[in-house]
């Protein structure tokens, strides 16, 4: 049986990675290998910058998270440290204690 590489499945994940990197410079905005990247980029941006704002950095930060046993893809935390800064807060001070 032939591997089938067109699939609908295929084709909308990459077409959602796409649609998050829409507006972006070159091929950012149309390659999927890139634009994966730049998505990923952003997510982590995001949350360098609400933990920077906590008194970490962010390799800190995702050490804790580890060592935590705290399971939370960058993305779900990106949208933790835009949308609910208090649980965001709390997420952070449980790292802290960690790390100490």
């Amino acid at each position: 049986m032939p591997r089938a590489v067109d699939g609908t499945k295929h084709k909308d994940r990459r077409k959602k990675i796409l649609d998050q990197a829409k507006g972006y410079f070159g091929r950012r905005s149309t390659n999927y290998r890139v634009a994966k990247d730049a998505v990923a980029k952003l997510w982590i941006a995001r949350i360098s910058a609400a933990v920077q704002a906590e008194g970490l950095n962010y390799s800190q930060f995702m050490h804790g998270l580890k060592l935590a046993n705290i399971d939370l893809n960058r993305k779900a935390l990106s949208n933790m440290a835009i949308e609910d800064k208090a649980a965001f807060s709390a997420l952070v001070a449980q790292v802290k204690t960690v790390l100490a």
